[in-house]
Formats: C-alpha cells, structure tokens, sequence
C-alpha cells in the first residue's frame, strides 16, 4: 500500500481528491495525512514518511517547492495539483515532473496515478529533477532542463544547446559540447519547455537557439557554433530573421 500525504490549500480540493482515490486506488494507495500550508506540510512529511506527495504550487504561506527544498525527508513520488499558472506547469515540465490540472478530470487524475502504482520504484534522481524545476520557477538567469533518454537523465544549461531537430515522435539536442542527446518527444513538446525569448522554431523540425547563430544565408540557411548548419522555412523567413537580427 502506497502511503500519500495531500498538501492543499483548499478544502474542498483536498476532500476531491480523497474521494477520487477512495473509489479508484482503495487497495493501492492510503492518505496517511493532509495538510494546508508550507510550515504543516513539512511537518507531516517528516513525521509520515510518504510514498506519494500530492501537491498544490501555490500555497498560504509560500509554495510547494519551498516544501520540497526545506523537507530533509526525500523519499517520494511527487504529482503537482495546479490551478492553470503557465509559468508553473513550464517549471514542473522543465523538470520532467508529473502534474494535474484543476479542476480534477477523473480520467487525467487515473492515468497520472496508474503510474505511480506500477512503477517498481520511485522516480530516479528526483532531487535533480526538483531542483531544476524549483530554479526555473524562481527566475533563475541561466534555466537548465532536464532531458531523459532511455539510459540517461541529463541536467542541461540552455546556453549549451545550440539547436533540436525533430524525427517524428524524438528529438535531438545538438550542444556546445559535442555531445547529441535524443529524447522521446516531438518537437512541439521539446517547444514547450524551451525559453521562448531564446529558442525559435524556424522550420517543421528544428528550433535553434539564437544565441549561437553566426549569419543567415541567401540558401536559406542558418550557420550556427561549430558551423552547424540549420535551415529556415520559408514561411517563416522573415518571423526567424526579425527574432534573431533585430
């Protein structure tokens, strides 16, 4: 049996989401507590040891990734609870962390808990994981992400990737450092947890980042750090000239 503590701020939140798990994770998961704020919720941690934190952003007294840096009790699964704060589900995507939206939909709210229930053990590296979310929730001038393929997880500065190119359902991050690292996820999800005002999707497959652009040629062509190659589509011409040269 699972051991899951629920950290919201609104009641009614918290009585829904005892109520989901009651009719759908009876014999797997059991709340061992509840709590309302940073300061409550720190202490139950720390004296229920969960499996399992179910966990609002926002909260009375500060937020959930105050709770996560102060707790010393680490040993968890997380899935963040969250009103729809773009710059909070940005930061818990950066991290590769799982997340529900309110108000709950019963079938989201099954999926993302099927998948606590079957993994054999907890996420590896969480505390990475945690610390690469919670930097970019506070405003962190160089944003890392957390990039996993199917041997490694890769904590990475942006400023190192130079551009992504897509194939299908998997993209690749070329970087500074030679290094090619393919991930299991389309480019339109590998969009989402780039900086916008660095990255700029320039064609069907590729987005590069600006930072590392040397010149646009007349073949349509970007030529980037380590004289990387990267094209522009033509329908996007003159929005990827104007975000990289004004």
């Amino acid at each position: 049996m699972i051991k899951a503590i629920i950290i919201d701020d609104e009641a009614n939140v918290r009585a829904d989401i005892k109520e989901k798990i009651e009719t759908h994770f009876k014999n797997e998961i059991t709340i061992v507590s509840e709590a309302d704020s940073v300061a409550s919720g720190i202490k139950v941690i720390e004296q229920f040891e969960p499996q399992l934190l179910l966990l609002d952003v926002h909260l009375g007294d500060g937020t959930s990734f105050d709770i996560l840096q102060q707790t010393t009790f680490k040993d968890f699964n997380i899935i963040f609870i969250t009103g729809f704060d773009t710059h909070a589900i940005k930061a818990i995507k950066v991290g590769a962390l799982d997340y529900i939206l309110k108000p709950l939909e019963t079938e989201e709210f099954i999926n993302a808990l099927q998948k606590v229930t079957t993994q054999e053990k907890k996420e590896s590296h969480l505390e990475k994981l945690i610390e690469i979310s919670s930097e970019y929730f506070s405003g962190v001038k160089n944003k890392r992400v957390i990039l996993k393929t199917s041997d490694n997880v890769y904590a990475i500065y942006e400023d190192d990737i130079i551009y992504c190119r897509s194939e299908g359902n998997y993209t690749t991050f070329y970087t500074q450092q030679m290094e090619k690292i393919m991930v299991s996820k389309s480019i339109k999800k590998v969009e989402e947890i780039l900086s916008e005002d660095t990255f700029i999707r320039c064609h069907q497959s590729y987005i590069v980042n600006k930072k590392h652009v040397l010149k646009y040629n007349k073949q349509g062509i970007l030529v980037v750090h380590l004289d990387f190659k990267v094209p522009v589509s033509s329908r996007r011409k003159d929005y990827v000239l104007k975000k990289i040269f004004n």
